[in-house]
């Protein structure tokens, strides 16, 4: 737990940062496709609630064709894709606290651990919007760290994403989330769920990437379903597409 002095420190960092942004000193991001291309950057995912046994596999199947970065799916379905990905290229990725972001710290550090047990390298919180939007910053920082630390015991090869869902925030909110993400620990910053009232957009995404500055990745997702769509948010900075349109998105 941070004390109120290292709370402070993000915080006031954080409104530095939008006082930077806000007077126009954002420095451009360059970005170059990986050498896997516009596959390397996607993560395939499948996280409706209606989704099927049969639909996860072909899910898997998609992504080890097309040289994805991972499958992204529901706690549910991890055993299923680290089964059907086992040697193959793609990760697997699952959702934490997912998708409100709502759960109790210690009840999502348990899913962390029981997901990276079943397989899983790659997670994607949701963090409790509702406390960082009323200013309880320290709770949210604890909700990242308590995610980040049991998924770094569990594996040396985790990944954390933290999905602050842009389309609650307003820009000083967001500027903190990116702060608190960071060090929180986390390796990526996160535009969505796909399931509030917006996704990405590229003011976020472009924002976030000032933020973090290098020091974080960002991950961009909700409502991208065009190469076109996917291309502009990567040269604004992201370096993930989270879609379930990927194959659509490589056949043109």
């Amino acid at each position: 737990m941070p004390t109120n002095l290292s709370i402070e420190h993000i915080v006031r960092r954080a409104d530095e940062t939008l006082a930077s942004w806000e007077a126009g000193r954002a420095v451009p991001v360059a970005r170059t496709l990986p050498e896997g291309g516009l596959a390397a950057c996607i993560d395939h995912t499948i996280l409706k609630a209606d989704a099927t046994p049969d639909e996860v596999l072909r899910i898997c199947d998609e992504a080890r064709e097309a040289s994805f970065a991972s499958v992204c799916v529901n706690p549910v379905y991890v055993p299923l894709c680290a089964q059907a990905l086992a040697g193959a290229g793609p990760a697997v990725c699952t959702v934490i606290g997912f998708p409100l972001g709502a759960s109790a710290a210690p009840i999502k550090a348990a899913e962390v651990r029981r997901a990276a047990s079943d397989g899983a390298s790659e997670f994607d919180m949701v963090l409790p919007v509702g406390l960082l939007l009323a200013g309880r910053w320290d709770m949210v920082f604890d909700d990242i760290r308590s995610v980040v630390d049991a998924a770094r015991e569990a594996r040396a090869d985790a990944l954390v994403k933290v999905i602050v869902e842009t389309c609650y925030l307003t820009p000083r909110a967001l500027s903190i989330a990116c702060l608190l993400a960071e060090q929180g620990g986390a390796d990526f910053v996160k535009t969505s769920t796909g399931f509030g009232p917006a996704g990405a957009t590229p003011e976020a995404v472009r924002f976030m990437a000032f933020a973090v500055g290098g020091r974080l990745r960002v991950k961009a997702s909700g409502g991208i379903r065009t190469r076109e769509a996917a291309l502009q948010y990567l040269s604004l900075g992201a370096d993930r597409i989270g879609t379930s349109s990927g194959l659509s998105m490589l056949a043109h």
